[in-house]
């Protein structure tokens, strides 16, 4: 069924339900889960630095405690951290699904409706169009 799961947390209210859908798909097929968090960053200008939007530490415990979870439930679960250009997060989860060898992508949805989500380019939309895999939103 699913051996590798890749499993996206972005600190909002739906994470905890994000890990509770992977941990069951993962309980239910033996599988591993791959925990990412994206950390954006922002240009300053054309040609300025990138500024993160969160600190390395946040996104880091954003991370530990999503493996935390899953692995006190019994699943086999690892983290990473990922940077990248504001915009360009849902690349960034395909990426990792990729270099993973995951068979599902499991993410969270901020709860836009199909008009907002396709005017506003939520990341989860994004990542549905763009990936070659399976993917689940969580509401």
């Amino acid at each position: 069924m699913y051996e590798k799961i890749l499993v996206a947390v972005d600190h909002s209210d739906v994470t905890p339900r994000v890990l509770d859908a992977a941990s069951g798909l993962a309980a239910l097929s033996h599988g591993e889960v791959w925990v990412v968090h994206v950390r954006e960053r922002e240009t300053v200008g054309e040609t300025g630095p990138l500024t993160p939007r969160e600190s390395a530490e946040a996104a880091g415990t954003e991370v530990d405690s999503a493996v935390a979870t899953l692995t006190q439930a019994g699943i086999s679960a690892h983290g990473v951290v990922r940077d990248t250009v504001f915009g360009r997060a849902a690349r960034e989860i395909i990426a990792e699904a990729k270099e993973r060898g995951a068979d599902v992508i499991v993410m969270g949805s901020r709860g836009r409706g199909d008009l907002a989500g396709l005017v506003l380019g939520s990341t989860a939309h994004k990542v549905i169009h763009l990936a070659d895999r399976q993917v689940m939103v969580v509401r």
